[in-house]
């Protein structure tokens, strides 16, 4: 059986703080529809891609801060997303802010089948930022106060004929996130990110954005023989520069596609999960020429 399919990356512009849930998913069904009339059968949105990206603010009020947050999955709101998804018979992976029956608060993501099910959740594991108010920044980077560490791992999926795996944002520049996946089997990740053009602790690498998030992406999937599609939230959203570049990488961890807007922008390639073999057969075949038992030190608490 092929395991041939297209895949779309649906880049988001930017989402205004007043913006409704439902004027989000109206956004994201029409690019979904967009995907679909491309053959698509996997369409990746971005991070927290229902709301404004809520962590540039410092929000002490608790009511204020829980409506950034579902408490449900689908949701009223979402549901439309849900329900063309099967209409159409396409699958997608969805990222926003979960508030959990148990008080619990988590930066994730899901992936959903062609039948409109949720098949897997992810929740954030490398929260970047900070956790108390630094007035001196030009815009906040809360994660770590507004969000608990992942509590699931690097889980990967049984998907579209194939192993689906997710990661979110910061994970992406991690080298343990996509070795983990590999080691997992993952022959597809997908994933979103929300990534301000300005970085406030280190300006001088603000000209690197772009190639870091080229870099992280290309090096995971070389470097473990999978797929991954990577997309923004992009454009100016409430002052704060996001980049866009959104791009979709082959095993071999040449782009095969990238957006060129700072807007909603769908972008499509012809994934073939076959197409992992020619690495895993070869230079980075695991069980050939990993060494485990020299890597002590990348577990081990404290270094670094």
């Amino acid at each position: 059986m092929s395991r041939k399919f297209i895949v779309a990356a649906a880049q988001m512009g930017p989402i205004a703080a007043d913006e409704p849930r439902t004027s989000a998913v109206a956004r994201m069904v029409a690019m979904m529809r967009e995907a679909h009339a491309r053959g698509a059968r996997l369409v990746v949105f971005p991070e927290l891609a229902l709301t404004s990206f809520f962590p540039r603010w410092f929000i002490e009020d608790r009511d204020e801060l829980a409506r950034w947050y579902e408490t449900e999955m689908p949701s009223p709101e979402t549901r439309p997303l849900f329900d063309e998804a099967a209409r159409l018979g396409i699958g997608f992976h969805l990222g926003y802010a979960e508030l959990t029956p148990e008080g619990r608060f988590f930066n994730t993501a899901i992936l959903v089948d062609e039948t409109g099910v949720i098949v897997g959740k992810y929740r954030k594991i490398h929260l970047p930022g900070h956790r108390e108010n630094e007035p001196w920044r030009p815009f906040q980077h809360l994660e770590k106060r507004y969000f608990e560490k992942g509590d699931l791992g690097f889980p990967v999926f049984d998907a579209l004929g194939g192993r689906l795996a997710m990661c979110i944002c910061n994970d992406r520049r991690w080298p343990e996130t996509w070795r983990m996946l590999g080691l997992g089997g993952a022959e597809l990740v997908v994933l979103g990110y929300n990534t301000p053009l300005h970085y406030p602790p280190a300006p001088e690498h603000d000209h690197l954005q772009y190639f870091h998030n080229d870099l992280s992406v290309q090096a995971g999937a070389y470097q473990n023989g999978l797929w991954a599609v990577a997309t923004a939230k992009a454009g100016r959203e409430e002052g704060c520069d996001l980049i866009g570049g959104s791009l979709i990488v082959a095993p071999t961890g040449e782009i095969v596609a990238r957006t060129v807007t700072l807007a909603d922008e769908v972008i499509t390639a012809t994934v073939d999960l076959d197409r992992c073999a020619e690495i895993r057969r070869n230079i980075f075949d695991f069980k050939q020429h990993r060494q485990p038992a020299d890597y002590a030190a990348l577990t081990r608490p404290g270094t670094g």
